[in-house]
């Protein structure tokens, strides 16, 4: 109980702090990482969740206060943060959280497991994946393995992470200077880890191997590759050498041709672009890289035997397996349960969720419910 009303007392402290927020060690503040990820479902951002107020997320903030009327002040304050909708709140800290929770303070969450090596998608959404790894994190810290973050494991993480709770994120421009530097050390010899990256592609890129790649780093190759990982790469001629300008074009054209794909395929089946889009987030994380722990696979996180039905039933030809493959698949199954339940979009997600079999059977789930909520509130802000 103690410990409770001390944490409870650092948050309310924080929450009426108007300093902005200091950096944590190396420059990285975990709340963040809650800002760059509500900034990317909104298809600003487009550079990795590394908790790192740079450039990009800086001119990303700026442009959606522009596009909300809001002042461009590039603090993400409390207005700032309504306007982002369910993802803007609550910060990191503010709540206990459990399955099914959906917010800013989950996505800060997931952001420290993948940091301490426990691979989850950064989807703000507390879901299987992510309750599996705060029990294999409890478990490390000798916590009770109950996927519950309340006062001891919060108290756990900020010893391990220092993080500011339950505060205004300040978004400082960098000087010339420092931006000129920050690209400086992006040499021909370095390369930074973005989402969905592992060893072996990025030995491909840089022609060389893993077992070099990970005697170079000091890395043990079957642990995850932490997104915003500066690692050395070998030297090689200057064509096969990403420079920083290509690498933020390739961050540019990966979210973007995402976002492209899910619109452009609901448009063809005639079903709501932001329902779409806000269903593939919650999924992925626009993330077509991912691979849950039951086999699910890509930006909308389809089984094997739900893609076979889609393209073998809905569909009636073979789909290639990327991402265009993906999304088609599954926006042709989203249509296909928005049909068969008459146009009840949350009959028909609850479907998508726990199953159309079960839904009819036995009804909407209680997890089922949390899930639709927070795809139709996130489909309001997309």
């Amino acid at each position: 109980m103690r410990l409770r009303i001390l944490l409870l007392g650092a948050v309310v402290a924080f929450l009426v702090a108007a300093a902005p927020a200091a950096s944590a060690a190396g420059g990285r503040n975990p709340q963040t990482a809650g800002l760059q990820v509500a900034l990317r479902a909104q298809g600003l951002y487009r550079g990795p969740i590394d908790a790192i107020a740079g450039p990009d997320t800086v001119a990303a903030v700026r442009d959606f206060q522009r596009i909300q009327g809001l002042p461009v002040t590039g603090l993400a304050d409390a207005r700032t943060r309504e306007a982002l909708g369910p993802l803007g709140r609550p910060l990191f800290g503010a709540r206990t959280l459990h399955r099914g929770a959906f917010g800013w303070d989950v996505a800060v969450l997931q952001f420290l497991l993948v940091r301490q090596g426990i691979s989850v998608p950064i989807n703000a959404y507390y879901d299987g994946p992510t309750l599996h790894g705060v029990r294999l994190m409890q478990q490390r810290m000798h916590l009770r393995g109950d996927g519950v973050v309340g006062p001891h494991t919060f108290a756990a993480l900020i010893r391990r992470e220092p993080v500011p709770l339950a505060r205004p994120i300040a978004v400082k421009v960098h000087t010339t200077r420092g931006h000129h530097h920050r690209h400086r050390v992006l040499t021909a010899a370095h390369h930074v880890v973005r989402a969905g990256e592992s060893l072996s592609s990025i030995a491909r890129r840089y022609h060389t191997t893993v077992s070099k790649l990970a005697r170079m780093n000091h890395l043990d190759p079957a642990h995850v590759l932490l997104i915003g990982t500066r690692l050395r790469v070998p030297h090689v001629r200057h064509g096969h050498v990403a420079t920083p300008t290509t690498r933020v074009a390739y961050r540019t054209q990966s979210v973007a041709s995402v976002r492209s794909l899910l619109d452009r395929w609901a448009a063809h089946y005639g079903v709501s672009i932001h329902l779409v889009r806000a269903l593939a987030w919650m999924e992925s994380g626009y993330n077509n890289h991912l691979v849950s722990n039951v086999g699910a696979r890509g930006i909308m996180q389809l089984l094997p035997s739900t893609f076979r039905f889609a393209e073998s039933v809905l569909i009636g030809h073979h789909l290639r397996h990327d991402a265009s493959g993906n999304v088609r698949a599954g926006v042709a199954y989203l249509a296909h349960l928005l049909r068969d339940f008459h146009g009840n979009t949350r009959l028909a997600l609850a479907g998508w969720y726990q199953g159309e079999r079960a839904v009819r059977k036995h009804g909407v789930y209680k997890v089922s419910k949390t899930f639709v909520t927070d795809v139709l509130a996130l489909a309001q802000r997309m």
